[in-house]
């Protein structure tokens, strides 16, 4: 335990808008003597399609006005939350990255805006089907009611760490931060990219399953945490558990509260 906590005081954390956090494709262009102007429908270098949806009727009718990716592809993400249109429902589905299916839909990319009339409840930007950069929400009588800053899916808070501080290239550890607790999901890796541990915050707690790999992919233990938070009553337990060549050694039938 005091080698574990040695570690992890050892790591150089980042917020995830520190520069050059989960983003190493992209470099900086040289400045152009002459602007070019910007191409319709592509955002980010990518082209799309735009798209809207109406809902209500009367004076209490919304459009939500949006682009999706031109050429469908699978999401390579792990947040939690992942934005795409439903084309057999033909509307925006909020989904996890794992229940997105590209026969169905396609994932929303560039920018969004929900309307009233002519008043705007809510506008923002995609990434590749996750919320990114500045997002605003407003009532009805057009006052700001929320504001928040994505990365590509995850809160500008939210907390990152290296194997390679100086380079940011082997990631070891993403930490979901929302208003200054833990929120969303969690995930720690092996040096070589393999996934080391996953699991969900919410309210500061864990909750539901969290899951430990070995560096084979293979599961090594599930722990089963409350399923909501703050329910004091409930206590982690292992179960199950797995050696390294798949078989399973220990099963609890136990349910979590």
């Amino acid at each position: 335990m005091a080698q574990e906590q040695g570690e992890e005081q050892q790591d150089e954390r980042f917020t995830i808008d520190t520069p050059v956090v989960l983003d190493f494709e992209e470099k900086e262009e040289a400045p152009e003597k002459k602007k070019k102007k910007p191409k319709k429908k592509v955002f980010y270098g990518i082209k799309t399609k735009k798209g809207f949806t109406r809902k209500g009727y009367g004076d209490r009718v919304t459009y939500e006005i949006f682009f999706f990716l031109k050429k469908p592809e699978m999401p390579q993400t792990f947040v939690r939350d992942l934005y795409w249109f439903d084309f057999r429902t033909k509307e925006i589905r909020v989904t996890s990255p794992q229940s997105f299916d590209s026969k169905y839909g396609v994932l929303l990319h560039g920018p969004y805006k929900k309307t009233q009339g002519n008043v705007v409840l809510q506008e923002g930007i995609y990434y590749k089907g996750t919320k990114h950069g500045r997002w605003l929400s407003y009532s009805r009588d057009s006052v700001l009611t929320n504001k928040e800053k994505y990365f590509r899916g995850w809160p500008k808070e939210s907390l990152v760490s290296y194997y390679d501080p100086s380079e940011r290239k082997k990631m070891k550890e993403i930490t979901p931060i929302e208003y200054g607790e833990k929120e969303g999901y969690y995930y720690r890796f092996y040096e070589n990219g393999q996934m080391a541990v996953s699991g969900e915050y919410q309210w500061d707690q864990r909750i539901g399953d969290w899951t430990e790999y070995y560096p084979n992919k293979r599961r090594k233990k599930i722990i089963a945490y409350p399923k909501k938070p703050f329910e004091s009553d409930a206590k982690p337990f292992i179960r199950a558990e797995w050696n390294d060549k798949g078989k399973e050694i220990y099963r609890n039938n136990k349910m979590a509260n």
